[in-house]
């Protein structure tokens, strides 16, 4: 198995949406996720992770150590089994094997993490093993995301939309088409942040070189092909990383992220943005103290 890393990393991700939905809100009647109190449209990290997964598991198809745990359609206890099977330990019996083997608990979440790459990157949860009272139930990823916030506030819009192709033969009696709705932002440039623990790599999941590389790649990548009418033209635009010299960091994250501003531009600030071009990136060199190289990947 391949070295962790032995950098922290901070990076910062910006993408936008054109005339589709990046994120739909299940509570209120799948329009996209808005702060409301500001009017900032939000995407959750769970969907982000969702596009990296299926990345990661489009890319590396079929090679060992690259499965995904948090997969559809896939019950995880089926996948937790197979760390049972692979050390021969039979699920009814655990505690007196844990009782036998007080390195039980790392070789599970040993296995899951060589063959999982979810789990080596973003950690898991595993009802199987925490209702096994078994200490690697939770397992703590080197590699977070937080909320993706748009950079101004967007609006919205419902859009109504009909079909010829009637449902049942009733229906059809009645009516020679069906109504729809569905919600799409014009236009949005969202904002996440991100963190890569060296530390955690190296205490838990052995996240590697080549896990963090794959990383990158599956961020640049992650709409690309992952389309849908839904969800409109999407793309990733910027990706910013902060490399440290050391483990620990050699500065604050949040300093780091201040240091990348997005301004708008044009004759016309007061309009709604529309495109990609109406917005400049900047990275203030002088905030970025020594110990850290900032990349712009993209």
């Amino acid at each position: 198995m391949a070295e962790p890393i032995k950098n922290r990393y901070d990076f910062v991700v910006l993408f936008d949406v054109e005339n589709g939905n990046p994120n739909g809100d299940p509570d209120a009647g799948n329009m996209p996720r808005i702060d409301p109190e500001t009017g900032y449209g939000l995407v959750t990290d769970v969907c982000l992770k969702r596009k990296i997964r299926n990345y990661v598991e489009t890319a590396k198809e079929g090679q060992p150590g690259y499965e995904i745990y948090i997969k559809d359609q896939v019950p995880l206890n089926r996948s937790d089994a197979r760390a049972y099977s692979y050390l021969g330990i039979d699920e009814k019996s655990i505690k007196e094997a844990k009782k036998k083997d007080d390195q039980l608990d790392i070789k599970i979440r040993d296995f899951m993490c060589q063959n999982f790459y979810d789990i080596r990157t973003f950690g898991a949860v595993m009802t199987t093993f925490v209702k096994a009272a078994l200490g690697c139930g939770q397992v703590r990823g080197p590699v977070q995301l937080g909320f993706a916030r748009s950079v101004e506030p967007i609006v919205p819009q419902e859009v109504t939309i009909t079909r010829i192709a009637i449902t049942t033969e009733k229906d059809a009696e009645k009516k020679g088409t069906e109504m729809g709705r569905k919600y799409i932002v014009p236009y949005g440039l969202y904002r996440v942040e991100g963190y890569v623990s060296a530390n955690l790599a190296r205490k838990s999941t052995g996240f590697s070189n080549e896990d963090l590389q794959l990383l990158w790649q599956a961020i640049t990548n992650m709409f690309e092909d992952d389309r849908s009418a839904a969800r409109g033209k999407m793309a990733v635009r910027e990706l910013i990383v902060f490399q440290h010299d050391c483990p620990m960091g050699c500065a604050p994250a949040h300093k780091l992220f201040d240091a990348v501003t997005v301004t708008r531009v044009g004759e016309d600030t007061a309009a709604p943005a529309r495109s990609y071009r109406d917005y400049r990136v900047d990275i203030d060199e002088t905030a970025i103290p020594h110990g850290v190289t900032c990349t712009r990947m993209i």
